[in-house]
């Protein structure tokens, strides 16, 4: 088989793999090799639904001993197979850094023969762009659950970054779904990769010359959608691996059916994108806005409202921690307001220490006004006098109120009576036909 007819294999099977990440590391260029890494990231691609991919995003091979159920690569699954040789890899990433199609190389493998097997030919690719080619740009490479920590350790001190996917949000899910696999095998790569990053470290600040591991830190990715977890389960388990391996991101993959089985979505399913979605909205509270898991869902709301943010869902049902004074509020505060983001917050701290802010002012920082009027008193303006059923109203489609007020999403505003009878609350619209559809809603919530 010629060079790019695996290329267009491998990097086809690859694409399931999410790493829409800066690099992380910031790595300047040397005399006498090849490429630089910077913090501010490499090159990016996005895909058709959306994804944000980096470029050359490929797998080592695709031939695989695992059969998991929800994988386009499982053994039983009859597609074109293929592998590169760590020598084809190496050049093939060499040649299109030279033509200025890449700045970095994300490497990720099915396992072939045994997880030792697969991490010792990534290994081989990357000692040869490494050492022969002297490459020096960004890699970010996937660890094998179940291989040697040895080559997990080798591998960390070659790639700039480390993941190892943990596939399904639960342990249960992952015995049906992926019976090959075991939660305490993909649990211990991460935890070594962990202490691996922290030693280095400590090494580092004592000797500059220290072998740096993975010092773009380690990520991991969820599938959404293929298992029955509700929202809840997957924000806990995502804020459990934060604390306790460190990560730098979770991502989250909204299942794509690719294969037939009777334990997953149909193959005409639609993609969970909306949920996705949701899902990094509400990872991005945990990591900068100071909530906790419990706080964004609970007994009560186990699953995202999908027409309404994490953040401004959490205010709607909170009305006793505001209005929130501007002015006079800890930062803590100002993070949980809708419309104030960390940047915001940030200038609002440092602006009022001059003089007391209004809503034009606000509006000069970067607030988003047409949330936050809701939500705050300033020197000029207290709460807009509306009730709680206007303010839903107005987050949830512009053309449902005379307040035009546009929540911020990807996808197209929702008809509300179309969601109120067919979605969110039809026995609530059907019982009470006779009341506005957005009262449903508010009802529903």
């Amino acid at each position: 088989m010629d060079l790019m007819k695996k290329l267009e294999i491998l990097t086809d099977s690859a694409k399931y793999d999410v790493a829409c990440t800066s690099s992380g590391s910031d790595r300047g260029a040397k005399p006498g090799a090849l490429g630089t890494a910077v913090a501010a990231g490499i090159c990016h691609s996005f895909s058709a639904d959306g994804r944000c991919i980096s470029l050359l995003k490929v797998l080592m091979t695709n031939f695989c001993m695992y059969d998991c159920k929800y994988c386009v690569n499982r053994r039983s699954n009859d597609v074109p197979r293929a592998a590169f040789t760590p020598r084809e890899l190496a050049e093939l990433t060499i040649g299109f850094y030279r033509r200025n199609y890449i700045e970095g190389l994300f490497l990720s493998s099915a396992v072939v023969n045994s997880p030792d097997h697969t991490m010792e030919l990534m290994i081989g690719a990357l000692e040869l762009l490494r050492g022969e080619y002297r490459f020096n740009g960004y890699i970010h490479a996937k660890a094998i659950p179940g291989a040697d920590p040895a080559l997990v350790e080798k591998l960390g001190l070659l790639a700039d970054r480390l993941s190892v996917n943990i596939e399904l949000p639960s342990e249960r899910s992952l015995a049906a779904l992926a019976p090959d696999k075991t939660r305490s095998a993909i649990l211990a790569p991460m935890r070594l990769v962990q202490r691996g990053v922290e030693q280095s470290r400590a090494e580092l600040a004592v000797y500059r010359s220290a072998p740096r591991f993975a010092p773009a830190g380690q990520s991991t990715q969820m599938i959404v959608g293929a298992s029955p977890e509700s929202d809840r389960q997957i924000l806990r388990l995502t804020e459990g691996l934060y604390k306790k391996y460190a990560l730098k991101r979770v991502f989250f993959s909204a299942y794509i059916p690719v294969v037939e089985d009777r334990m997953l979505p149909a193959l005409d399913a639609k993609p969970p994108l909306l949920r996705e979605h949701r899902l990094y909205q509400a990872d991005w509270l945990l990591r900068f806005y100071g909530f906790s898991a419990d706080e964004i869902l609970d007994d009560s709301a186990e699953n995202f409202n999908p027409y309404l943010d994490p953040k401004c869902n959490w205010a709607v049902h909170h009305p006793e921690f505001f209005p929130v004074d501007v002015n006079r509020a800890p930062y803590e505060a100002l993070l949980r307001v809708p419309g104030i983001g960390v940047k915001s917050a940030k200038r609002i701290r440092a602006v009022r220490r001059e003089g007391a802010l209004t809503l034009a002012g606000l509006k000069r920082l970067g607030v988003v006004l047409k949330r936050a009027r809701y939500f705050i008193v300033c020197a000029d303006a207290r709460p807009a006098a509306v009730s709680r059923e206007e303010t839903v109203r107005a987050l949830l489609d512009p053309k449902a109120y005379s307040v035009t007020c546009e929540q911020l999403s990807m996808f197209a505003a929702p008809d509300i009576q179309q969601l109120a009878a067919q979605g969110l609350a039809p026995r609530l619209a059907a019982r009470e036909g006779k009341e506005n559809a957005v009262s449903c809603l508010v009802k529903a919530m």
